[in-house]
């Protein structure tokens, strides 16, 4: 069978090819009568007739299609985000291709021959904004999320308030007793990560301690960096803040290795909010995350920037939530 067109939908309802484009368009409103607008989806839609968007969009000069690059598609967060962005666009007719970039947070590839061909903008997220130049940073509009708001040419940034997040984490163990702490961070290079060692470090004042141990961001290497980071009883900290809440589970496994109580002997703390949360146990005290969120205002921000308008808000909010993995410090 051969595709329907808009001639075979016209001839159909009995109307002009022009009447079926104003409609099929949504540009029928005092220029077609209801009735007629009826008719002709109606018949559209018994034919089975669909658009051809190609040629649409080829003479619109625009594809109607976002890139969300993000770093790794490991990390329930970056599914999160890509849920939130695609929701929008799919209101607003638009498509969201998401591209986890092969090398991380460093340089992007071109995931197409010509990505600037086939794209309208990009979203990228938790990446630097020199990094997506191969992919067409610097030409097509650009939205970054959770990035250095102070750095690169990106059109529009969305932010989540980590720095609040720290607080609410340090403050919370603070008023547990805790004063001898440890930072388990990523040892990956981005923005978002340094801001949360910049808070927690800030945070921290005299009579307290902080030591600070840098770890793959995996399982298994936040368990080996802990096992030896904590392998001396002397001057053990009481309290392991995580960067993430992967960080968080390694950091649990090697403290039921060494035969410490969670959280009677040692406090964990993780950031994020996986499911991975409460699926250890106990379940961690972690900073929730509003991913979804994020996406949505990210593509939001991209239809604002394609539509010429300009696009500020505040940082995104971010909550504590309190777990098992917390208690207070223990007094020997």
């Amino acid at each position: 069978m051969t595709r329907p067109t808009s001639r075979d939908v016209a001839t159909a309802a009995g109307v002009s090819q022009a009447t079926v484009s104003l409609v099929l368009g949504d540009k029928w409103a005092g220029r077609v009568s209801e009735r007629t607008a009826a008719l002709v989806r109606e018949t559209a839609t018994r034919l089975g007739y669909r658009p051809n968007l190609a040629a649409r969009n080829l003479r619109l000069g625009t594809t109607r299609t976002a890139l969300l690059v993000v770093p790794a598609l490991t990390n329930e967060f970056f599914a999160r985000v890509y849920t939130g962005a695609a929701r929008i666009a799919a209101e607003h007719g638009f498509g969201v291709v998401l591209y986890p970039s092969p090398d991380g947070t460093g340089p992007a590839r071109d995931p197409f021959a010509s990505a600037r061909a086939a794209l309208d903008g990009i979203i990228a997220s938790s990446m630097a904004a020199d990094a997506l130049a191969a992919i067409g940073g610097n030409t097509l509009p650009l939205v970054m999320l959770d990035s250095d708001p102070t750095v690169g040419t990106a059109a529009a940034h969305v932010n989540l308030a980590m720095a609040d997040g720290m607080r609410q984490i340090t403050e919370h163990l603070l008023a547990l007793g805790h004063h001898r702490f440890l930072h388990l961070a990523s040892a990956v290079d981005s923005w978002t990560f340094d801001t949360r060692a910049e808070a927690l470090t800030a945070l921290l004042g005299p009579g307290t301690e902080l030591r600070t141990v840098r770890s793959p961001l995996t399982v298994d290497g936040a368990r080996t960096a802990m096992e030896a980071a904590l392998a001396t009883p002397q001057d053990r900290p009481t309290a392991i803040v995580c960067d993430d809440d992967i960080l968080a589970a390694g950091a649990c496994k090697a403290a039921r290795r060494l035969g410490l109580r969670i959280p009677e002997d040692l406090s964990i703390t993780g950031f994020d909010d996986l499911a991975l949360a409460t699926a250890v146990e106990p379940e961690l005290t972690t900073v929730h995350l509003p991913a979804e969120r994020v996406g949505e205002q990210g593509m939001t921000a991209l239809l604002a920037v394609l539509e010429g308008t300009p696009w500020t808000a505040p940082d995104l909010p971010v909550r504590l939530v309190v777990r098992d993995s917390t208690g207070p410090a223990p007094t020997a």
